[in-house]
């Protein structure tokens, strides 16, 4: 993301360019026609062209997204490519789940677990990150306050169901954190911070474990040492936004539910 920072203030600069689109338009021509204003907000990593080609991957992988509305499918898609995240892929860094409401579907742009280490990991403080999954067969032991600790031990056999998960971070300096949840804390946090969860499109339905282990990361970068860039980065996730902008993170979506 750093060659798209370099860039910002020149390709804010740039004058306006006036973008006509219709209602009857498919989303696969909007993009053609919005390509000039596209081109400004893109990372120069990533060409109009391949911003197009990532457009038609989603597009033909969950048919549901030609109902969204245009706007908000390419600002969830500009924000996936501005995070240098391919979406809807088997890599799992990103998702565009379509949401409806109660007139409109709108596309929402959800990190994946992959997609939130690899913005973790853009920190040069961070040593390690890793989250994992709590069988009821497992050896598990955990301790809070002045002197917190771990310990895990995974069955070899049969580890039985999931009953909670855990994420833990290590810093270049030694310093280190944890933050344990329950199965049934997963569940809370998603009904109450993300809308669709039971969509048969949504990881939640796919993946969820994956989408429990990016939870209990997300909770833990609360409290972890990272830079604000990449916090702002992180808080793209579960949001559907209606501008364009060469920042996708400076854009406040209007439905956006603030965790914490």
């Amino acid at each position: 993301m750093a060659d798209f920072k370099e860039t910002l203030a020149q390709k804010a600069e740039a004058p306006p360019t006036e973008v006509k689109v219709t209602k009857e338009m498919s989303i696969a021509d909007t993009i053609k026609a919005m390509q000039p204003e596209i081109k400004k907000a893109l990372p120069s990593v990533i060409s109009p062209e391949r911003f197009t080609r990532m457009a038609l991957s989603a597009l033909n992988t969950n048919k549901q997204l030609l109902e969204c509305t245009k706007m908000s499918f390419i600002t969830a898609l500009m924000n996936a490519a501005q995070l240098g995240l391919e979406p809807n892929t088997p890599l799992g860094q990103a998702y565009l789940i379509p949401y409806k409401s109660k007139d409109k579907t709108e596309c929402k742009f959800i990190l994946g677990y992959k997609g939130m280490l690899d913005l973790v990991y853009r920190n040069e403080n961070v040593q390690t990150i890793q989250a994992q999954i709590v069988y009821e067969n497992d050896v598990f032991e955990y301790t809070l306050g002045l002197d917190a600790k771990l310990y895990h031990k995974p069955s070899l056999a049969d580890r039985g169901e999931m009953i909670a998960v855990y994420a833990v971070y290590k810093l270049q300096n030694g310093g280190y954190g944890f933050e344990v949840m329950s199965r049934d804390d997963v569940i809370q946090h998603a009904e109450r911070f993300s809308q669709g969860i039971n969509s048969k499109y949504s990881p939640w339905t796919t993946d969820f474990e994956s989408m429990a282990k990016k939870t209990a990361i997300k909770k833990l970068l609360k409290y972890a040492p990272l830079k604000t860039e990449s916090l702002r980065a992180i808080s793209s996730d579960e949001t559907i936004k209606h501008e364009l902008s060469v920042d996708m993170t400076e854009i406040v979506a209007e439905n956006d539910v603030i965790e914490g």
